[in-house]
């Protein structure tokens, strides 16, 4: 890479999910879900990244329609809510997300606010420049030391959040590295924002329920992120994420499937590019407009 990112980069999972987005575009077949090469640009890897076990065309192809399908959707959601007047757009654990450089057209009349560790962020402001992306007033990136304890929410508000206006929140590829509880504070926190505000949540479903093609990768993820030192904590079936949507102070929740993203944003490809069934997928919770 073109930067020290000693202790700074973003970690190994968000360098291969930004990777997996760019190899979408180069080995599968058009139209993509998603059209995302900023990630690689700011990652700059070596020439032979392609030849990576992790970047294997066929092994990695269901996690590659998974991540390009969980975003396409995030994308669809937010330019939705924002014809309805939602202003404000938050991403937790932001990583190599990428919204704001690849739609500034719908990203500048938000305020985008990323959240995530302060040494990836402060990594990836520096690659954002370095790379001519800049960062714009209405893109707000909130350094948060979780692991000290820190409040995202607090954060938020000094970095210009509106308490008392509707937000979308975002967290996808999180839900597994924390506790239940965990979880459930989070849902708190986002459900006790102002009425109309939108959740995304992406959440792993129990490794015996995955697609059998998946299964193996899957269970090679866990024992890596084990061995790593940040271990799969939480899986949930679709009925338990409903529960705790509900039980936080939800209005309305819903299961997106991988069935539903495939209907939606594969029924008509070529190359049977889809989403497995069973692994990652998301929860749309709505807090009351009353």
């Amino acid at each position: 890479m073109s930067s020290d990112t000693s202790n700074q980069g973003p970690d190994s999972t968000a360098a291969r999910v930004a990777l997996w987005r760019a190899l979408h575009l180069e080995v599968d077949a058009v139209p993509p879900v998603l059209k995302d090469d900023v990630g690689l640009k700011l990652l700059a890897p070596p020439d032979d990244w392609r030849a990576r076990g992790d970047m294997n065309p066929q092994f990695t192809r269901p996690f590659r329609a998974s991540i390009v399908a969980r975003a396409r959707f995030i994308e669809d959601l937010v330019i939705e809510q924002a014809r309805h007047g939602v202003s404000q757009y938050v991403i937790l654990g932001a990583g190599l997300d990428s919204f704001a450089q690849r739609r500034p057209e719908v990203a500048s009349h938000l305020r985008v606010f990323e959240i995530d560790r302060p040494g990836p962020q402060a990594w990836k402001r520096q690659r954002l420049i370095e790379c001519g992306f800049g960062q714009p007033d209405w893109l707000r990136f909130v350094p948060v030391d979780f692991e000290a304890g820190s409040s995202w929410h607090d954060a938020l508000v000094e970095a210009g959040f509106d308490a008392h206006r509707p937000a979308v929140v975002v967290s996808t590829g999180v839900s597994m590295y924390l506790t239940r509880e965990a979880n459930a504070a989070t849902l708190r926190e986002v459900a006790a924002l102002a009425p109309g505000s939108t959740l995304v949540m992406s959440f792993l479903l129990p490794l015996e329920l995955a697609d059998p093609e998946v299964r193996p990768g899957l269970e090679m993820a866990e024992k890596g992120a084990r061995a790593s030192g940040t271990p799969f904590l939480s899986f949930f079936t679709p009925q338990d994420m409903l529960r705790l949507a509900h039980d936080a102070g939800f209005g309305a929740a819903r299961h997106v499937s991988a069935a539903d993203l495939t209907q939606r944003y594969f029924a008509d490809r070529t190359d049977g590019l889809r989403p497995p069934n069973h692994a990652e997928e998301l929860l749309v919770a709505n807090a009351d407009r009353s």
